[in-house]
């Protein structure tokens, strides 16, 4: 019986044990298929038409008759308009990254829900037929105009902002470079310090010479792409003192110093234009309403004397 009991006591737990595992070995029940036993280590890719449903409403369709519309009037318009038109979006950064095609697009768009506007508005006003034809014909020109006149504040805000910029990087590259970086290093410097459009423009050059252009190609079409006179008479003298071999940093200091006065003469050319602009509020705006206030209580009696004397 002691026998019996010291092996039944190891006995036990190793049948149990391997019970569990034949049980765990067996497939369960349910039949599984290849693809939910796949599914459970990879998600089944989405087909052509589930990534197209994905995509929002504006991209599927509205983008597409956009394009194809710009397209065709393309066709249409010159080719040195076209080329002068994506220089300019180049110039504004391109904003919402809009080629030729989409701005041409929503000029079209705004000069036909304008004028559209326009033209159901003057029909349920019941307006003549002239007043139909010339306030439409108004708002579809106005609508097409808009975009261009947009594009062109975009460039003059991109512009402005580089030229405020500039004097403060030229400052922190010759910092950089007399502390002992290159000039390359000087530039990731001020990418990594500013997040604005001149740090955007320094960090696309850097990439640019990373993967193989020329410092000279670089900074030419890093220039093209503001069309800054000042950033073009920066990167001439860093070209140029490159070539000739003279000093990074002793030419960073000079344009540092021309670049500060520079910004000082814009300055006092604006303080300067102030008071003619300053006129313009004041002839239209203060001047009648003084003109008002101190003339207008002897109006009255002025026109009560001259009616006395003539009756």
């Amino acid at each position: 019986m002691d026998q019996l009991l010291l092996f039944l006591i190891p006995a036990v737990p190793a049948v149990v044990i391997f019970v569990i595992f034949v049980r765990m070995s067996l497939p369960s029940g349910s039949a599984v298929t290849i693809e939910e036993r796949l599914s459970q280590f990879a998600e089944r890719p989405a087909s052509l038409e589930e990534l197209e449903l994905q995509q929002p409403f504006y991209d599927r369709v509205i983008k597409p008759m956009v394009s194809g519309m710009a397209r065709m009037l393309g066709r249409l318009t010159p080719a040195q308009g076209m080329e002068k038109l994506r220089q300019q979006l180049v110039i504004a950064g391109n904003p919402y990254n809009m080629g030729t095609a989409e701005f041409t697009g929503a000029r079209v768009m705004a000069m036909a829900i304008l004028g559209g506007v326009t033209f159901f508005g003057t029909l349920i006003l019941q307006a003549g037929p002239m007043n139909m034809l010339l306030y439409t014909g108004i708002m579809a020109l106005a609508g097409y105009l808009l975009p261009v006149f947009w594009l062109r504040s975009k460039i003059k805000a991109r512009q402005k902002v580089i030229l405020k910029t500039l004097p403060d990087a030229i400052d922190l590259m010759t910092i950089s470079v007399e502390a002992g970086l290159a000039f390359d290093g000087a530039m990731q410097r001020v990418a990594d310090k500013w997040d604005n459009e001149l740090g955007m423009e320094f960090r696309r050059a850097i990439s640019e010479m990373r993967v193989g252009k020329t410092k000279r190609e670089v900074l030419h079409e890093m220039v093209q792409r503001t069309a800054v006179a000042d950033l073009g008479t920066f990167v001439a003298s860093i070209i140029q003192a490159d070539q000739l071999g003279v000093s990074i940093a002793k030419v960073l200091r000079i344009q540092s110093e021309q670049m500060r006065i520079k910004r000082r003469q814009r300055a006092e050319e604006q303080a300067h234009k102030a008071p003619i602009l300053m006129m313009i509020p004041m002839v239209f705006l203060i001047f009648p309403s003084t003109y008002i206030v101190l003339l207008g209580p002897a109006v009255p009696k002025v026109m009560n004397a001259f009616g006395g004397g003539g009756l």
